[in-house]
């Protein structure tokens, strides 16, 4: 069993999420266990205050590092450990499969202008980016990432869908087509309605990019 902590201080937009196939399979079936942490459970103080003015000046506000720490304390197991900040390393599937294969993800959501530096340097095992731009929070980030693991965990899908579709083995898969045949003159490729079952294969690895 995967067992995905999540910190974050918005827990609700992660519950719409926990009924949609795959993850509601995985979650019925015990494949996975999921744990959304609310990180204002553990403020400073009673107005529930998690973060701070930044040293050095600058606009928005920090996560504090104390509740971070009180957070990450509560978790039981910690095996990886991810900050999702903009600078991080590129998630990419090679990535998904191995956070797929661990016992324990824990997925640090950033919020504001970041969280305490002292947090990434000391109790993440990597911080990770979805690439060159820039979320609000890490909520978004962290749903894809899931959408992305979750469905690699032997289980969930046939591995016939996960072998052949886009990425696995650097390829892009090629187009797909569904009925009818013909919609605003737009025909479906005729070697797809063949029914030549070598030719159907060879157009589809024709049709796929490597990268």
């Amino acid at each position: 069993m995967l067992e995905i902590n999540i910190i974050t201080l918005f827990p609700k937009l992660f519950e719409e999420f926990k009924n949609v196939l795959p993850f509601n399979r995985a979650l019925k079936n015990n494949l996975i266990k999921l744990n959304i942490i609310n990180l204002r459970d553990f403020a400073i103080d009673e107005r529930g205050t998690v973060d701070d003015k930044p040293y050095g000046g600058g606009t928005g506000m920090v996560l504090r590092p104390e509740p971070l720490f009180k957070a990450l304390e509560s978790i039981p197991n910690k095996q990886e450990i991810i900050a999702l900040t903009p600078k991080g390393k590129v998630f990419n599937q090679k990535i998904a499969q191995e956070f797929s294969q661990k016992e324990s993800i824990t997925i640090i959501c950033g919020r504001y202008e970041g969280i305490d530096q002292r947090i990434i340097d000391n109790f993440t095992t990597q911080e990770i980016s979805l690439g060159s731009f820039v979320c609000s929070g890490g909520e978004a980030p962290a749903i894809t990432i899931l959408e992305t693991v979750v469905r690699l965990i032997p289980g969930i899908l046939e591995e016939e869908v996960i072998s052949k579709e886009s990425h696995s083995e650097m390829n892009l898969e090629h187009p797909q087509f569904t009925r009818p045949e013909e919609f605003m003159d737009f025909k479906v490729p005729e070697v797809l309605l063949s029914g030549n079952h070598a030719e159907i294969e060879k157009w589809k690895k024709e049709n796929s990019k490597s990268y």
